[in-house]
């Protein structure tokens, strides 16, 4: 069955005015010294301090955790590996994991599907003005005003509720979405729902908007690249090995949280975005895309909901390490970490971190459910180890 994403016309009116994007006098040029390797990661000749790898272990790989325990508590890693200056310098597994075995990504998904977004943009296929009702079908009249750079930016003000586990299953819009009556066609689930604001005037952080997303870059990449786009304009291209990326019923790559991937191949995302969206000399994403992926949104700074300060601040499908004083929020959301990092965050504390200023990108798998788990605990320790090379 063809995915929702598989018409580019409609009987929807025309998006409204154009959304903002990335700088179009951002440098084009690829790094010079950009990290793309063809195979396996490199690994850094020097190892790292003995006493900063021992402290960062202390934490994520606590001697006493019980991994039978019912009900998780504690730190519980699976995987570690942190990349400096295109090297692996830390590389560690635990419960039944190693360097080859996928791990679920959940919400980092959400990373890589506005990746495949920006490559859409790259090749020409796809503006961040264009409306739903431009690429999808069968979409509401009242979501023909959602524009893509609206979903990228969690602004597309429909009526949403991202409630998990620990909250009432029935009021929640993504398991509904996930698991119940929206899993055969998740795009037309979501924008099925109600507009709650304008689109662009609020945040509401939304596996809905991710999805639509995904649905939106098959509109724009399938006809070109076939079936298998992800692998054709990613996957591929960054030597990724083994990643599986799982559909809805009608096709659609669920974009907000099913992909499946090593540590060593998340990492190679995190490298592209710190590479400004180039790998193997080659533009990916297009100029500018990153550092404006990397802003924060007006939504975020005017009207953002179900988000607290002191929570790690959304830019688009990315999470920020920025103050909102617009918000009561004039602090780092993790203060060991430099402003310029940011993160692909994922359920049960999947990330990949990027921190530009100090070449490094970091990837953890884990399955943390008691709110033991702090970023930043791990930063500042990974931050030192890495310093101490």
């Amino acid at each position: 069955m063809l995915p929702l994403a598989l018409l580019l016309l409609s009987t929807c009116p025309p998006a409204p005015a154009a959304v903002d994007g990335p700088d179009p006098a951002a440098d084009a040029a690829c790094p010079a010294d950009g990290a793309s390797p063809a195979g396996d990661w490199p690994h850094a000749s020097a190892p790292p301090p003995a006493a900063a790898v021992a402290e960062l272990e202390r934490y994520l790989f606590p001697a006493d955790l019980d991994w039978a325990d019912k009900d998780k508590r504690g730190v519980r890693t699976d995987g570690v590996v942190i990349v400096h200056r295109g090297q692996v310098v830390y590389e560690r597994y635990a419960h039944g994991y190693d360097a080859t075995r996928p791990h679920l990504a959940w919400s980092v998904s959400k990373t890589f599907t506005s990746s495949l977004v920006g490559i859409a943009v790259q090749q020409g296929r796809l503006s961040l003005s264009a409306s739903v009702c431009d690429l999808l079908a069968d979409v509401p009249q009242h979501a023909c005003v959602i524009t893509v750079g609206d979903l990228l930016s969690f602004s597309s003000g429909l009526d949403w509720k991202e409630t998990y586990e620990h909250d009432p299953p029935t009021s929640s819009s993504v398991l509904a979405m996930l698991y119940g009556e929206g899993h055969a066609d998740m795009a037309r689930f979501v924008l099925g729902h109600p507009l709650r604001d304008r689109p662009g005037q609020s945040f509401q952080y939304s596996s809905g908007d991710s999805n639509v997303l995904a649905a939106v870059a098959g509109a724009a990449l399938a006809p070109v690249h076939g079936d298998r786009f992800p692998w054709a304009v990613l996957f591929q291209p960054l030597g990724m090995q083994g990643v599986t990326f799982e559909r809805d019923g009608a096709g659609t790559y669920v974009g907000s949280s099913y992909l499946h991937a090593t540590p060593r191949d998340l990492a190679r995302l995190g490298q592209l975005w710190l590479d400004d969206g180039c790998w193997g000399g080659q533009r990916l994403l297009p100029p500018g895309w990153v550092a404006w992926s990397t802003q924060v949104t007006a939504g975020m700074r005017g009207k953002p909901l179900e988000w607290s300060p002191g929570e790690p601040v959304q830019g688009r499908q990315v999470w920020l390490n920025q103050p909102v004083p617009e918000q009561g929020a004039p602090d780092l959301p993790w203060p060991a970490a430099p402003p310029d990092t940011y993160a692909a965050m994922g359920h049960w504390k999947q990330s990949i971190t990027v921190i530009p200023s100090r070449d490094l990108v970091l990837v953890r798998t884990g399955d943390d459910r008691d709110g033991t788990w702090s970023h930043n605990a791990f930063l500042d320790r990974a931050l030192d180890l890495v310093e101490g090379l």
